[in-house]
């Protein structure tokens, strides 16, 4: 069994400052001759290919966050990270970088993070100045701390510097007694401060100050000092919609704590950087870079930690499908659904693969079939949503599922057929939501999304199931409004030559363009060519919109060499004693 504690993932950050998964594998420390020094190097568990290979730079800035991080950047704009399986892995690694870098393993951070315009001054200071001095922690000096913490945010070295004295002295907490003290007294001005400080200190983006500011003990109190901006006439009430409005649903019962904690935080956190920070600006955009971080990483864990407790699992299927459940319960499991699968999207690949698996496996698909037929707008809405990510993971498994599923059921209550029902009686005027599934009936049914995969004969047998039990419910409305006991002939003669004949040319013209046997044995069946040759005859020598669009059709014929299921109709057509020059 390979080694679990030397397990990681490796992520790179992007443009947009998310991070994207590289893949999972297992890492070493060794020489490397080519780049002449000590390296770290990935290995892919799943077929030992490099994932990554990274000198250990003597003066690269490695940063250890949340016990099993390990973040650093090799390039301007290009920052790595490890997240280990096992914080005994991370202590691992981490003690062979900072053996190169000759740094006491306790470090959380191994080179000051100083920028070129810095790095003259910095050689120049005396030993003595190594670390920032702190105000005294008092009323009285909140205005001296505010202008101390925000003077540092333009100097790499000095964040770092204030960040340590800030970690080293247990600051903030007294910062925060000091915002309750305020809060009692009204000092408004004090509050002011405060709340530049903390903003401040957000932006130092250190790792280790966010676990202080956002442990269950000090995150309503960092909530409280962002509630009173100078800018605003009065305070914002984000503790209140915290504490009263956003109250969280368990669905099921979380007997996990480390779980439920990690759900509370990530949201509150999530909820600090989306709605109570303002917009950074161009000058400020990198200082949240491990607020971000921060976020996916607990996210990526909660999918984990759900994902691994399939009693939890079982249990919010078998209510999602009991016939008892009642529709507000209902509602609230459909939407922990959709949530819990938008969070998956921080998995990588592989393990992503795992998750949709395991909902395969519970039944998410039944599951959608009965809240897909609901009633309510709402939990209709969600369902579509959890489909969209299950046909854009893999529409193969989709396909897979409906057409076992049409060996059992009628064709009225087959997944793909509830899927078309709502798209037809969508009730929205812009038809979002019918807009939506038509795209992912499009994906489902697309040959193109067919070549690929490893079942070779996935293209015919789903085409064939599709035309024989789904198709007569996607064509329903429209052969209700053509049948022949409703339709208006005269209607139809006079709009010829505007928009129904020239459309169902086009409509052929496309399905020939496709070059697909299957069609063109369907043409050849159903006489396909036929009605068009009458309409021709039916328009005479008139020379029209109607006459072009045939015209245009037998010279597209001719050109993509479809003349051999074109000859059926030729003999008719001359005995009818009309010359076509094709």
């Amino acid at each position: 069994m390979s080694d679990t504690r030397r397990r990681v993932k490796v992520y790179t950050l992007n443009e947009e400052r998310q991070w994207d998964d590289r893949g999972t594998g297992h890492v070493s420390s060794t020489y490397v001759e080519r780049l002449k020094g000590m390296s770290l190097l990935v290995r892919a568990e799943s077929d030992g290919s490099l994932l990554l290979e990274s000198k250990i730079n003597p003066n690269t800035a490695y940063q250890k966050q949340q016990d099993t991080l390990i973040v650093w950047s090799e390039a301007e704009n290009y920052d790595l990270a490890l997240s280990f399986q096992e914080k005994a892995g991370c202590d691992e690694i981490w003690e062979k970088i900072c053996q190169v870098q000759g740094k006491d393993p306790s470090v959380e951070v191994t080179q000051d993070l100083i920028d070129e315009s810095e790095e003259e001054r910095f050689e120049e200071m005396p030993e003595t100045s190594h670390l920032i001095d702190l105000p005294p922690c008092e009323l009285n000096k909140l205005e001296e701390i505010a202008d101390l913490v925000t003077s540092v945010l333009s100097s790499p070295i000095r964040r770092e510097k204030l960040a340590l004295a800030l970690e080293n002295e247990g600051y903030i907490k007294k910062l925060l007694q000091l915002f309750q003290l305020c809060e009692n007294l009204e000092n408004t001005e004090g509050l002011h401060h405060l709340y530049e400080i903390i903003r401040g200190i957000l932006f130092l983006n250190k790792a280790t100050l966010f676990e202080v500011m956002f442990s269950d003990e000090c995150i309503m109190d960092v909530v409280g000092c962002l509630e009173y901006d100078p800018a605003l006439a009065q305070p914002k009430r984000h503790r209140e919609f915290l504490t009263k409005t956003a109250k969280f649903k368990e669905v099921i019962p979380i007997t996990d704590s480390e779980l439920r904690q990690k759900i509370h935080q990530t949201y509150r956190v999530q909820y600090i950087q989306d709605i109570i920070l303002p917009t950074p600006s161009v000058f400020e955009e990198n200082f949240l870079s491990t607020l971000t971080s921060f976020i996916f990483f607990n996210k990526v864990e909660i999918v984990s930690m759900l994902q691994e407790d399939e009693k939890f699992l079982s249990e919010v299927f078998a209510q999602l499908t009991d016939e008892a459940t009642d529709d507000d319960k209902r509602r609230e499991l459909v939407n922990f659904f959709k949530e819990f699968c938008a969070f998956s999207q921080t998995l990588q690949p592989q393990n992503r693969d795992t998750f949709f698996k395991t909902l395969a496996k519970l039944g998410i698909l039944p599951a959608l079939e009965i809240v897909m037929g609901m009633d309510d707008l709402q939990v209709r809405s969600a369902a579509t949503d959890i489909f969209s990510y299950l046909v854009e993971f893999s529409p193969s498994m989709v396909r897979e599922f409906v057409m076992q599923e049409a060996q059992q059921s009628d064709d009225d209550i087959l997944l793909i057929n509830v899927v078309i029902e709502q798209m037809i009686c969508d009730t929205d005027p812009e038809l979002g939501g019918a807009v939506q599934l038509m795209g992912l009936l499009r994906t489902l049914i697309d040959p193109e999304n067919m070549l690929a995969t490893a079942n070779k004969t996935e293209k015919s047998e789903f085409l064939n199931f599709f035309y024989n039990h789904c198709m007569h419910v996607l064509t329903a409305p429209l052969l209700a409004n053509t049948s022949e006991d409703k339709t208006d002939k005269d209607a139809v003669a006079a709009n010829k030559n505007n928009t129904i004949c020239p459309g169902a040319l086009r409509f052929l013209r496309r399905i020939i363009g496709l070059k697909d046997e299957f069609y063109n044995r369907y043409i050849t069946k159903g006489n396909l060519f036929e009605p068009v040759i009458n309409a021709l005859l039916d328009n005479g020598t008139r020379y029209n919109l109607l006459n072009s669009a045939v015209i245009e059709l037998f010279e597209f014929i001719r050109v993509v060499s479809f003349m051999c299921i074109f000859q059926l109709y030729l003999s008719n057509i001359f005995v009818l004693g009309i010359e076509l020059y094709i």
